[in-house]
C-alpha cells in the first residue's frame, strides 16, 4: 500500500539517514567529540566511491602521502629559518659582491672560475661586479684574497652585508687594505650594487633589466683560459695587459 510505503520511507529517513533524537540530544549536550562514530547502516562502501569514503574524507592513501610531504616541508622551513638566523647573527653574510674595474662580465667570470670562486658576474661600464654565492663564515673574504692572488695586480673592493651592517674593503695581492663607507662606495658603483647588498633586488631582477650576466660555473678551466686569451694583448718581452 501507498501508506505502508510512505511509512517505510519515513522510517528510513529517521533511522538511516539522520541522527536519532537521542543522538542529536547527546551531540548538543556533549559537543562534537560525542558525535556517533559508527557509519550509517546503508553507507555506500568505499569500493563503490573510488576508494574514498562517502563523506569525502581522505583515505589511508592520502594520509600516507601527507606523511611523505609534510616532513619535507618542515625541513625546507627549518633550513630557511637557519639561514635567516645565521644572517641575523652575522655567521652568514646576507649578500657579498666583488667590485672591479673590468667592464666585461665574461672576463670576470673567467677570473672567478680560475680562482675557484662561485659567482654571478654582472657587466657594467664602471666595472663588472661578481655576486658571490658562498656567504658562509669568511667565504667572501677568502674569495677576495683568492682572486687578487691568482690574478696578480688585480684590485677588487669586497662589499659585504652582515647582520645589516655594510663593510667595504679594498683587496690587492691577497691582502686587505683601505676601507670605504657605504655612501662613498655607492657613489662610484652601478645602482644595482646597492640594491643587491640591501636585499632590494636579486641577480635575476638585475638580469631582467638587460644587464649581461655570466655565471662562473658556465665556464670550465679551458674556456676560462680562452676568454683570457681573447682579452689579452701581448707586447714586447711577453708582457701583456688585460682589456
Amino acid at each position: 500500500m501507498a501508506g505502508s510505503d510512505d511509512n517505510a520511507m519515513d522510517g528510513m529517513n529517521d533511522d538511516d539517514l539522520h541522527f536519532s533524537d537521542a543522538d542529536f540530544d547527546a551531540l548538543l549536550a556533549g559537543g562534537l567529540d560525542d558525535a556517533p562514530t559508527e557509519p550509517a547502516a546503508d553507507a555506500t562502501p568505499a569500493s563503490q566511491t573510488g576508494g574514498m569514503p562517502a563523506d569525502g574524507a581522505s583515505g589511508g592513501a592520502d594520509d600516507d602521502l601527507a606523511g611523505i610531504v609534510e616532513p619535507d616541508a618542515g625541513e625546507s622551513f627549518a633550513a630557511g629559518f637557519d639561514d635567516e638566523l645565521a644572517g641575523l647573527l652575522g655567521d652568514k653574510a646576507k649578500a657579498a659582491v666583488l667590485i672591479t674595474r673590468i667592464a666585461s662580465a665574461r672576463l670576470l667570470a673567467a677570473f672567478c672560475q680560475l680562482s675557484d670562486i662561485s659567482a654571478d658576474c654582472l657587466a657594467s661600464q664602471s666595472g663588472a661586479v661578481a655576486v658571490l654565492r658562498n656567504l658562509d663564515g669568511d667565504g667572501p673574504e677568502a674569495a677576495a684574497r683568492d682572486i687578487t692572488t691568482v690574478v696578480s695586480g688585480m684590485t677588487v673592493v669586497l662589499a659585504v652585508n652582515r647582520a645589516d651592517r655594510l663593510d667595504a674593503t679594498l683587496y690587492l695581492q691577497g691582502e686587505a687594505g683601505q676601507t670605504f663607507v657605504p655612501p662613498v662606495l655607492f657613489s662610484t658603483t652601478p645602482p644595482f650594487v646597492e640594491d643587491l647588498l640591501l636585499g632590494i633586488a636579486k641577480v635575476a631582477d638585475v638580469t631582467a633589466q638587460g644587464v649581461e650576466t655570466v655565471s662562473s660555473s658556465s665556464l670550465d678551466r679551458e674556456q676560462a683560459m680562452q676568454v683570457l686569451a681573447e682579452h689579452t694583448r701581448f707586447g714586447r718581452g711577453g708582457a701583456g695587459r688585460i682589456e
